[in-house]
């Protein structure tokens, strides 16, 4: 197991070793890429297994709320790009999982930690989705945020992790711009769609603005990922480019901003927004959100009822791997 490996490293005296670590920044520095095989500090590689483990997550539990309207979708043209839509998500969570692993850790283990409740997801996905409408919010405001959060980590200095987001990246473009397109239908049809689009801006922009994590000055984080570099901007500073990004569009479609102190600052150039209620976000974390239980529920049974595959799948590479061993002992 990779946290049994590590501990005895970290027991050995590995981990402290300022020669190393010096040329390590200093490769860092100098926007290099790290690799696999290049020497990392045990922190860095803890770093990254915890962070891309926890984005790699929030992919497959995120498409649970939306995998519950592929078949209320309203027409087949909007089941079509939904089913798509899971399906992209699943994908990035495979391709996240394959990073980890470079790292030294099974994708058993992630998953493991998951299901046991050791690991994190994005707290986003433990609000329900009431109505079509909170598949169009979802769209434009979970993965723009998703998106204003992930376009720095192509640059990340660890380079399997900055590879997989180039691709992930290009698909959540395409993600954001059908919820939006969704919410825009929304917002110009009948009165009813626009409240209906409106109530779910309502329910989702504050969940949306805790997407960044914690502020500034409570990031346990922060300062260290980016001096490693695999964050680029801090928790407020994509909070706020989120922002500024979002609510002309809003204004765009005609809905409201469920913040009676949002302002433009014409000084700064910024929207200037309320308080986040940080309570409601530790309460989700810590797994009191509306729909923590339900997600962990149909996690465990989904791997459960899935047992049968993963052993069908490890049988046939098995058998594989026996035929081509045999194959080349006749060719020999």
């Amino acid at each position: 197991m990779y946290t049994q490996a590590l501990n005895t490293r970290e027991a050995a005296g590995a981990a402290a070793d300022p020669e190393r670590e010096a040329r390590f920044q200093a490769c860092v520095d100098a926007e290099s890429r790290i690799e696999p095989n290049d020497w990392m500090p045990d922190a860095y590689r803890r770093t990254l297994i915890r962070q891309i483990s926890q984005h790699a997550h929030s992919e497959i539990v995120g498409m649970l709320p939306e995998g519950n309207w592929i078949t209320r979708a309203p027409s087949l043209k909007r089941k079509v790009a939904l089913l798509a839509k899971v399906q992209d998500e699943g994908g990035h969570g495979l391709y996240l999982y394959a990073a980890a692993e470079t790292l030294g850790i099974s994708r058993e283990e992630l998953v493991e930690q998951l299901l046991a409740g050791k690991a994190k997801y994005a707290s986003i996905f433990n609000y329900p989705t009431l109505t079509w409408a909170d598949i169009g919010a979802i769209g434009w405001l979970v993965d723009g945020a998703a998106i204003m959060n992930q376009i720095p980590l192509c640059r990340c200095s660890y380079g399997p992790y900055a590879r997989a987001m180039i691709r992930i990246c290009k698909e959540e473009s395409f993600h954001q711009r059908q919820g939006y397109e969704i919410m825009l239908t929304l917002a110009r049809g009948t009165p009813e769609q626009k409240a209906m689009a409106q109530d779910a801006l309502d329910r989702w922009w504050w969940p949306v603005l805790m997407m960044f994590g914690p502020s500034d000055q409570d990031s346990q984080h922060t300062d260290v990922s980016m001096r490693w570099k695999i964050k680029r901007f801090t928790n407020d500073e994509l909070r706020q480019k989120f922002i500024d990004a979002t609510v002309p569009q809003a204004h765009y479609l005609g809905l409201s901003i469920p913040d009676p102190r949002l302002a433009f600052d014409a000084a700064s150039g910024h929207w200037r927004f309320g308080e986040i209620d940080w309570d409601e976000f530790k309460r989700v974390i810590a797994g009191n959100g509306p729909c923590n239980r339900e997600r962990m529920r149909a996690r465990r049974k989904a791997h459960d009822e899935g047992a049968w595959v993963r052993e069908a799948a490890l049988a046939y590479a098995q058998k594989r791997r026996q035929r081509q061993a045999a194959m080349q002992v006749a060719a020999e």
